[in-house]
């Protein structure tokens, strides 16, 4: 059965904690905090994976899909940096709640445009799941591109820090 992917915010706590381990891990406290993290991507070693959101930019439309990338609707809608995945669990995130009532334009801006995202995600589904589990299983296996990995974030690590988290 696949699952539809879902608009999360993980915790910037999660991500500070992360980032001590990596530093390719993104950012979103301050400014960004509100900058959701699309999810799930998929399972994979009894982990859940998300990926951050790109919102579109011009160079998006030039730019040539990798494997660590996917152009959303060739660009147009922005993109998903797979290279920033990070492993997560349940008290990390939370859904971001597309249907909550905008107070300002660009709350409004915002929100439609991850629900266009997101329609278009979920109809590409097969497709970029396959990319997401491509582009890990390649990093474990020590076959990707050097330049390719030393953009990616250290899943394993980052999996082996995300199941200690918390833990006293």
């Amino acid at each position: 059965m696949i699952r539809n992917f879902r608009i999360v915010k993980v915790d910037c706590k999660y991500c500070d904690y992360l980032r001590k381990f990596d530093n390719r891990v993104p950012y979103n406290a301050g400014s960004k905090e509100l900058r959701p993290f699309i999810g799930i991507l998929f399972i994979v070693n009894n982990c859940e994976y998300f990926a951050p959101l790109s919102s579109p930019k011009a160079k998006h439309l030039n730019m040539k899909t990798n494997i660590d990338l996917v152009k959303i609707d060739n660009g147009r809608l922005g993109v998903i940096n797979f290279n920033n995945m990070i492993p997560v669990k349940q008290n990390n995130y939370e859904l971001f709640d597309l249907n909550s009532i905008p107070t300002t334009t660009v709350e409004l801006n915002r929100q439609n445009l991850l629900k266009t995202q997101l329609l278009w995600l979920n109809r590409n589904i097969k497709n970029v799941k396959g990319k997401a589990i491509k582009l890990y299983d390649k990093y474990k296996n020590n076959k990707l591109p050097e330049r390719v990995k030393e953009r990616c974030c250290n899943f394993i690590l980052l999996e082996e820090k995300c199941h200690n988290y918390g833990i006293k």
